[in-house]
């Protein structure tokens, strides 16, 4: 089956599906021009400028530790994903609009959905645009971190900030890992974007998929696509746009 076909597909199963539900992978991210920490390319040039890899910096260890390298890493590294979203994020806003979407789960942190208009999104990993002090719980905007001179205290009580999003090793908010896994079960169609059944976020929740359309748009090959009921092998943002909504 050809590409075109194969949306012509899409089209038809996401026009009868009652609840659709989208998973947003790294790819996704790709697509906006961030490369994610854990790209081995990208994880080595971290550890050549800072002297350790991502995994070891962007912790609550480091965070509590050493604070004033935490943010510098934060803004050089962690900040640069602030980027704008791709043609597929206005696409899934579009569908959203239409009634063909019911839910977008993310695992990015740079809000790319919210920013292409989407309402109902799931930041699994939290958000850089919210920012709190830990002792008091005043909240400070992502400006205020870019702009702190090293370390950015709360100006109330002079604690350092928090950003909420998740640090390696920590726990997910149980709540949100709820939500997620509740609208997987409502489902009668699951699409994944720029990522695979084998996600290592991903994949915890898919197994709560029963539903009766599992559709996978992803650039890369991977064995386990062919579990799914639809694979098109290509960027997310080559495809979404052409289904018309």
């Amino acid at each position: 089956m050809d590409k075109s076909r194969k949306i012509e597909v899409l089209k038809k199963k996401l026009d009868d599906s009652k609840y659709t539900v989208a998973l947003c992978g790294s790819g996704m991210m790709a697509e906006c021009g961030y490369t994610g920490m854990k790209i081995p390319e990208k994880a080595y040039e971290v550890e050549r400028i800072y002297g350790e890899s991502p995994e070891d910096i962007f912790t609550s260890v480091y965070y509590n530790n050493r604070p004033a390298q935490f943010f510098q890493f934060y803004r050089e590294e962690v900040l640069q994903g602030d980027r704008e979203p791709s043609a597929s994020f206005y696409a899934l806003a579009n569908m959203e609009r239409r009634g063909k979407l019911q839910c977008i789960i993310t695992g990015n942190m740079y809000e790319y959905p919210q920013k292409a208009s989407c309402r109902n999104v799931i930041n699994l990993h939290g958000s850089i645009y919210e920012n709190v002090c830990p002792h008091c719980g005043r909240k400070y905007s992502l400006d205020y971190i870019k702009n702190s001179s090293k370390v950015p205290l709360c100006e109330a009580c002079s604690r350092v900030i928090r950003p909420q999003v998740a640090l390696y090793g920590e726990m997910m908010d149980s709540q949100l890992m709820t939500r997620a896994t509740k609208e997987i079960e409502n489902a009668d169609v699951l699409v994944l974007l720029g990522t695979t059944l084998d996600s290592e976020l991903f994949s915890k929740y898919i197994k709560y998929f029963e539903g009766s359309n599992l559709i996978i748009i992803h650039k890369e090959y991977h064995h386990s696509d062919e579990r799914a009921d639809l694979f098109i092998l290509d960027e997310p943002k080559n495809v979404l746009p052409e289904l018309g909504y």
